[in-house]
């Protein structure tokens, strides 16, 4: 059981909405993935990123050693997948990569094809806050899908954020 400030956190996060993403990495130390929400923009000079990894978690001491990664903003289509990195399915981590079309990128990461936004990076820190690890990534290369509906998570839940009709620009 959960302490009760703990536990409202956790329900006050529940209503917080947030992007799904796959945060890969690929090199020396293995190949690895989990689904992540806590994942932001931190500024655009020099474009850097960070992900919010368990300490605990298969990835965080993979993605360390190999100082890459790969930020896969999912589209709405992809909820199994997302169930799969997330170890909802029980699916070992070898077997989630072939549940879906990856290729490597620049930087010897994962990259899923049909992501919205695929975004590679350096690992330039990490910080210890709590039972996660605050990861700063510098942004190196960056591939964008022109379609497809978002992927978010809200009150626990997988749920798709449609585009918005974009008023005509013609003159």
């Amino acid at each position: 059981m959960l302490p009760p400030g703990r536990a409202a956190f956790r329900d006050a996060m529940a209503h917080l909405s947030a992007a799904v993403n796959i945060v890969t990495t690929g090199g020396p130390h293995g190949r690895c993935g989990i689904t992540a929400s806590a994942v932001c923009s931190v500024t655009d000079s020099p474009p850097t990123m960070l992900a919010c990894i368990n300490r605990s978690s298969p990835l965080h001491d993979i993605l360390a050693g190999n100082g890459a990664i790969c930020i896969n903003v999912l589209p709405a289509d992809r909820q199994e997948l997302a169930r799969h990195f997330a170890g909802l399915t029980g699916l070992p981590m070898s077997a989630r990569f072939d549940a879906q079309s990856w290729h490597e990128g620049r930087l010897g990461v994962p990259v899923l094809v049909d992501a919205l936004a695929s975004i590679e990076g350096r690992i330039v820190e990490m910080k210890a806050v709590g039972s996660h690890s605050v990861v700063f990534v510098e942004v190196e290369q960056i591939a964008l899908r022109g379609e497809g509906d978002g992927l978010i998570y809200f009150d626990r839940g997988f749920h798709r954020l449609s585009r918005a009709a974009r008023p005509d620009t013609a003159p």
